[in-house]
């Protein structure tokens, strides 16, 4: 076994994932470990995936969104991932935009009510 290989364990641990999400992501081939036997072995290239794969979820891309994205630096190489990328990025930042203003409302509104009932209680 190489050392810069993660064991399935490891690879939960680095990434705070259970390990039912590890598989599923194997599963839906967002990843590919190294199998030998019953145990599987990540690469520096799967955990870079992953970590790719973690921030691609955090900033609320689907996980079917992520699989292409990745798949495309395989299929076409560097550019045209980065370009993708570009694109994915734009959409999803006018989304977060309207998800804020959104949540500015809710806020602000929430606020008004309870300050109209903290009044009405004084």
């Amino acid at each position: 076994m190489s050392d810069n290989r993660l064991t399935f364990k490891e690879m939960c641990a680095k990434f705070d994932v259970t390990p039912r999400t590890l598989r599923y992501y194997e599963y839906i081939e967002l990843l590919r470990p190294e199998k030998e036997g019953r145990s599987r072995f990540y690469t520096p290239r799967e955990v870079a995936r992953m970590t790719l794969i973690m921030r691609g979820r955090r900033f609320g891309f689907s996980l079917e969104e992520i699989r292409q994205w990745l798949e495309m630096y395989d299929r076409k190489g560097t550019e045209a991932q980065m370009k993708a990328w570009i694109e994915m990025a734009d959409r999803q930042l006018e989304v977060l935009k309207e998800q804020r203003r959104r949540l500015g409302e809710t806020i602000a509104e929430l606020q008004r009510l309870r300050d109209e009932t903290a009044r009405n209680l004084g």
